[in-house]
């Protein structure tokens, strides 16, 4: 593989890796919205799931940020937004006293997420098949394997 594509796994590793590393920090330091959302979503021990949420994600993150074990990461991380947008994201939102429209709004919205994770879940397949690049903790340790 070239040098040229080596560096683009490696910006799409920190582009990836963003987004979890910053949900997960602001999971585990204010973890109010999302365990009211858990909860809201009907499952159990919304704080607790909060919690590990955040924890996931921010490991998970820079796990891919470092390039460590991303072929593991990348499929757990697929699995993860998979998960998320069909229990989060794609059902129908329906706030009290909310008119109509905004309701509407909040929906499209949600499904907007929902795309994204699912779009997400690809990169992550993508990342999890071809590896983290030589730029890359996994390619130090002589995991790395060119696809």
């Amino acid at each position: 593989m070239s040098n040229s594509n080596n560096i683009i796994i490696l910006v799409a590793r920190i582009l990836l890796a963003f987004m979890f590393i910053f949900a997960g920090f602001g999971k585990l330091t204010d973890p109010a919205g999302t365990a009211g959302m858990i909860a809201g979503a009907g499952l159990p021990a919304s704080t607790l799931l909060t919690y590990l949420a955040g924890t996931f994600e921010f490991v998970t993150g820079v796990c891919v940020l470092i390039g460590f074990q991303v072929r593991i990461i990348g499929w757990l991380l697929a699995a993860f937004c998979v998960f998320t947008g069909v229990v989060f994201h794609l059902p129908t939102v329906n706030v009290p006293d909310f008119p109509a429209a905004a309701n509407g709004w909040i929906n499209g919205l949600n499904f907007v997420n929902f795309l994204k994770n699912v779009t997400l879940a690809g990169a992550y397949i993508m990342l999890a098949t071809n590896g983290a690049g030589v730029y890359s903790v996994d390619a130090r340790r002589g995991v790395y394997a060119a696809a």
